[in-house]
């Protein structure tokens, strides 16, 4: 996409949101349920009991969520949370770990921080929950609530997952098998071809509604900036082979419309920019909302955070705010960056 089709693109975000941000809310439950799968971006307090670095259920996380922190890597609400409500559930989707049976019938949240969609991702983080693992706990959840084949036909399913196979894998130092083995075509296939393996078994359990969230500009996180990037930039070898990565789901969502019943979409994450946030008022995309230590990525246990977090892009080193989470959502649920269907296309 050219730079004067992105900044379109984000304006349209912009006035989405506007509009949005005043409508009221959906009138009754528009699926009968959702579920979610995926890494940090979505997850909602499944890494919590695991011994693992990618974990976040302390303050400052949920500084502005009402329960407080929950294991949400934001200060408020994530993408999925806005979904849910924008999609008429009356609260959001409970995590899979200490979710009750029966919530199976109603939604669950599988994603975890530092999931990939390689079983061999975020080995430097601990312990995570794969995407294969994801599924099999999906496939245990729906069996054990006996949830009808007829009612997961008419589900919403959302995914985000890729960017730990990038961040987490193939640009960690020193090199990894996949980057000594793998240039990042060959690497973004592979991961492909793997993807594709595991939304062929969610199609077999049901799913037919499905929005698959893209990788974003993962080399311009403040993380990404300071270690690859020099300190002054994007580091833009690591966003190209991530958009290599885009470019191939947006094709496999394409093949996926040709099944039976499907209505797969494609949510782009990639193509805004920071400076196209800045009519909303989110000025700040350098750094974090929060204190991150020296060489860390998360927020520091009860650290300061910015008093005007509305104006940030960055929540910690890696995951966004609240009002990025708002904004993004917002935008596919009911709008431009998601195709061929937005969200609410896919629940109607």
């Amino acid at each position: 996409m050219v730079e004067g089709e992105s900044k379109a693109l984000w304006i349209i975000v912009a006035t989405v949101f506007a509009v949005a941000a005043v409508a009221p809310a959906a009138h009754g439950q528009q699926a009968p349920c959702y579920f979610v799968f995926g890494d940090s971006v979505f997850d909602n307090g499944n890494n919590n009991a695991l011994n693992t670095k990618a974990k976040v259920n302390y303050l400052p996380y949920g500084i502005d969520f009402p329960q407080g922190p929950t294991g949400r890597f934001s200060n408020g609400q994530n993408m999925p949370d806005v979904i849910a409500e924008l999609a008429g559930f009356n609260d959001s989707i409970p995590p899979f770990a200490g979710a009750s049976q029966a919530q199976a019938n109603i939604g669950l949240n599988y994603a975890s921080g530092a999931g990939g969609i390689r079983e061999d991702t975020s080995e430097n983080m601990g312990e995570r929950i794969s995407l294969r693992k994801q599924i099999n706990n999906h496939l245990s959840a729906i069996i054990n609530a006996a949830v009808p084949r007829s009612q997961l036909k008419q589900c919403l399913y959302t995914i985000n997952i890729g960017s730990n196979d990038y961040l987490n894998n193939y640009f960690l130092s020193p090199p990894t098998l996949a980057r000594r083995i793998y240039n990042p075509d060959q690497y973004a296939r592979s991961l492909i071809r793997l993807y594709r393996f595991y939304l062929e078994q969610l199609y077999v359990l049901g799913a037919r509604n499905v929005a698959l969230f893209s990788i974003g500009k993962i080399g311009c996180t403040p993380r990404i900036v300071a270690t690859l990037g020099g300190g002054t930039g994007c580091a833009e070898e690591v966003n190209q082979a991530a958009n290599l990565f885009n470019i191939k789901l947006k094709a496999l969502v394409t093949d996926f419309n040709n099944k039976p019943g499907a209505k797969f979409t494609y949510v782009d994450l990639f193509s805004g920019n920071a400076e196209d946030f800045a009519a909303l008022g989110i000025t700040v995309g350098d750094r974090s909302c929060c204190t991150v230590n020296p060489g860390e990525e998360l927020c520091a246990a009860n650290g300061p955070v910015c008093p005007d977090r509305n104006k940030y892009i960055f929540w910690d080193n890696v995951h966004t705010t609240e009002v990025i989470n708002t904004v993004v959502a917002n935008a596919a649920f009911n709008g431009p960056i998601a195709s061929p269907f937005n969200i609410s296309q896919l629940v109607n």
